[in-house]
């Protein structure tokens, strides 16, 4: 079973940084805030994926702190920009699906009303 929070001991030792390093990123990237119990910080999956980004930006490609805010911004914008294009994609389809879908329902209230029809013959009622 998966927990949903970590405390920045777990982390810590997952992304193998200092705690201090964690409460700096915290403090310099906004989009990584993590929960709080208390005093003990409480970091999601998410917040653990972005973290991981970050030292990879810093400690292998060489960014600076501004630089790999800048560039997690721009990526979090162009991954806005993805799903609202797929939105709309999607919403283009079910415009296109609507006609058939009208025909479809009246014909079915069509068959309703002979049914409903049939059966008053059948009992009697009118």
């Amino acid at each position: 079973m998966t927990k949903h929070y970590y405390s920045i001991g777990e982390v810590s030792n997952l992304l193998e940084v200092e705690p201090h390093v964690l409460r700096y990123w915290e403090s310099e990237i906004p989009m990584i805030r993590p929960k709080r119990s208390g005093h003990q910080r409480r970091y999601t999956l998410q917040q653990i994926e972005t973290l991981k980004r970050i030292k990879d930006l810093l400690y292998n490609q060489r960014f600076t702190i501004e630089g790999a805010r800048q560039k997690l911004k721009q990526d979090k914008s162009v991954t806005q920009e993805a799903r609202a294009e797929a939105i709309a994609k999607q919403k283009l389809k079910v415009d296109a699906a609507m006609p058939a879908i009208a025909t479809e329902l009246k014909e079915l209230r069509d068959q309703l009303v002979r049914l409903k029809q049939e059966c008053k013959k059948i009992t009697g009622h009118k």
